[in-house]
């Protein structure tokens, strides 16, 4: 298992089924800022104050600063699969679903994840392909990960 980034192209959408089991890639580290933190949670309506309260956060988080939400974190899949693999022959992907996401670790703010993604299994329908694959979101100096999750994608191969 590498930990330089790094990505894979498939010329063809059911070159997929030969990777299953296999890592596709690994994403350069993404700083989890607390203006993202922020931002995000003026977006969601999510304002707890253990996201964006810094100075109640150093005095009553078990975490002693603010930390990323969840689903912040987990917003990233979509992303990290875009800079860890190419469908050459994908005219149009879309977001298909989430299976098991678990969060086994706090995202600090100032941290920095990155994602290392497997595929885990691959269905070819007529004019495409739907996939599943294991989203790993390591973070930066921590050695648990931040979030695991399986993003299910579709992809289309028609014009």
């Amino acid at each position: 298992m590498t930990d330089k980034p790094y990505g894979t192209s498939f010329k063809h959408l059911t070159d997929l089924k030969d990777h299953i089991g296999k890592e596709l890639g690994l994403t350069e580290w993404n700083q989890i800022t607390q203006e993202k933190i922020n931002t995000f949670a003026e977006l969601t309506g999510d304002t707890q104050w253990i996201h964006i309260d810094e100075e109640k956060s150093k005095k009553y988080s078990p975490y002693g600063q603010t930390v990323a939400h969840g689903f912040l974190v987990l917003s990233f899949a979509a992303k990290f699969a875009s800079e860890t693999y190419r469908l050459d022959d994908v005219s149009m992907g879309v977001n298909y679903g989430l299976d098991k996401v678990r969060f086994p670790h706090a995202t600090l703010s100032g941290s920095k994840v990155r994602g290392r993604l497997s595929l885990i299994e691959f269905d070819e329908f007529d004019g495409g392909g739907r996939y599943k694959l294991k989203v790993v979101f390591e973070c930066k100096g921590v050695e648990k990960p931040v979030c695991v999750a399986e993003f299910i994608a579709q992809a289309y191969t028609g014009k």
